[in-house]
């Protein structure tokens, strides 16, 4: 008799937690089918996609990367010749000032 009870809680507890026909249906309304699986797998990158990737990106950086080194030795060119430029500008300033004054 007490072998006989357990089982029939055991299977009140079993039925409790199982779905019902239903809710069992609401969830294959919300899964995934077979080719809309597969449609997903295709969709996505593999591991040959990934490497070409990034061989491009590292050619793009190089190439970025020379771009950004001629434009500052350009800068730095340039530097040098307004640097020039401001010495003479200083020097005429001060020969203008010493014939002023002579006058």
């Amino acid at each position: 008799i007490r072998g006989s009870m357990a089982t029939k809680e055991e299977l009140q507890g079993i039925r409790g937690s199982m779905a019902t026909k239903e809710e069992l249906q609401g969830i294959r309304g919300s899964m995934a089918t077979k080719e809309e699986l597969q449609d997903i797998r295709d969709s996505m990158a593999t591991k040959h996609d990934i490497v070409r990737l990034e061989n491009k990106m590292d050619t793009n950086h190089k190439a970025l990367f020379d771009g950004y080194k001629l434009t500052y030795e350009k800068v730095c060119s340039l530097e040098k010749k307004v640097d020039g430029i401001d010495k003479k500008v200083e020097s005429h300033d001060v020969e203008i000032r010493v014939i002023r004054g002579a006058e």
